[in-house]
């Protein structure tokens, strides 16, 4: 499942970011946002959701949500 489907306030492990786009996955990898790692969905917006990775916080867009498979 990706982040648009998580459950809010339940910790997952992001099992692979699925995207085409290299500067996507830098930018992701930018954030901590990689395979193995711990990521928490503090709450989904219209156009994508609230997420906690590594003791920050950050609004990402459905396009991003959709890419992390937990």
């Amino acid at each position: 499942m990706n982040l648009t489907q998580a459950e809010t306030e339940k910790e997952y492990v992001i099992k692979a970011i699925e995207t085409d786009d290299e500067e996507l996955n830098s930018f992701l990898f930018s954030l901590g946002c990689y395979s193995g790692e711990l990521i928490t969905v503090i709450s989904h917006l219209r156009g994508g959701c609230i997420v906690s990775i590594k003791d920050g916080r950050y609004n990402i867009d459905k396009e991003l949500a959709e890419a992390i498979i937990v």
